[in-house]
């Protein structure tokens, strides 16, 4: 019985130490991002005004964070809450213009089991169906699992929200089944959510999709077409 003990003993402490630097590693931080097309930085309420100019009330409908008035003093007051919750919250700039398009967040953080989920996404219309959906998500897919250490990052769409259903399929996430009851609304409202993930395993394909669909059209739009919004 000691012998078997004396054998089990180092690997028991090979899982520890395993375990105690996926732990370390996966601690996001208020980090920036920079890709061809855009750069993700770390949201303030300095960026309330550009967000208030180039999105608009229904971009919100799906999101569980949403102003409580379209008003740029509630756009704040989104932006603190966001910033007050265990997330890091992103501001997506776009290079071509220089302004504040979007947002976008790794939330729902297990330091514990090594994983995370992107979400609370929304960018502005006329940037619906560019390279920017794509650069970002190819941006916090490969900070997760590259430099992170994530080993799952997931993707929670409202069964209502068939268009962020959409843009999630295309972005190469596996379907994984729906969480019935995930989300209760301010509303009392009810909603079921449809879960999708992408593992260390997927990202190969998962780059590879995304960096054909960052070379664009003539007009800048996606060469097969593209959603903006998860």
């Amino acid at each position: 019985m000691r012998c078997a003990a004396e054998n089990i003993l180092p690997s028991l402490q090979r899982f520890s130490w395993k375990a105690l630097s996926i732990i370390s590693m996966l601690q996001p931080a208020p980090t920036t991002l920079v890709g061809s097309t855009i750069t993700l930085e770390p949201l303030a309420i300095a960026h309330a005004a550009d967000l208030f100019a180039n999105s608009d009330e229904g971009l919100f409908a799906n999101l569980l964070q949403r102003p409580f008035a379209w008003t740029l003093d509630e756009v704040e007051k989104l932006i603190a809450r966001m910033l007050s919750q265990p997330r890091v919250a992103f501001a997506i700039r776009h290079h071509a213009t220089g302004r504040i398009v979007g947002s976008t967040s790794y939330l729902n953080i297990r330091m514990d089991h090594g994983g995370l989920e992107i979400g609370t996404t929304w960018i502005s219309r006329p940037l619906h169906g560019t390279t920017v959906n794509p650069e970002s998500k190819l941006l916090m897919l490969g900070h997760a699992i590259e430099t992170l250490g994530a080993v799952r990052v997931e993707f929670m769409v409202s069964v209502f929200n068939l268009h962020s259903q959409a843009a999630v399929t295309k972005l190469g996430a596996v379907r994984e089944g729906v969480l019935r009851n995930r989300w209760q609304l301010p509303s009392g409202k009810v909603v079921d959510a449809v879960c999708y993930s992408v593992v260390p395993r997927d990202w190969e394909r998962v780059r590879a999709e995304l960096l054909r669909r960052l070379n664009p059209s003539p007009d800048g739009r996606e060469l097969s077409g593209g959603y903006a919004e998860s």
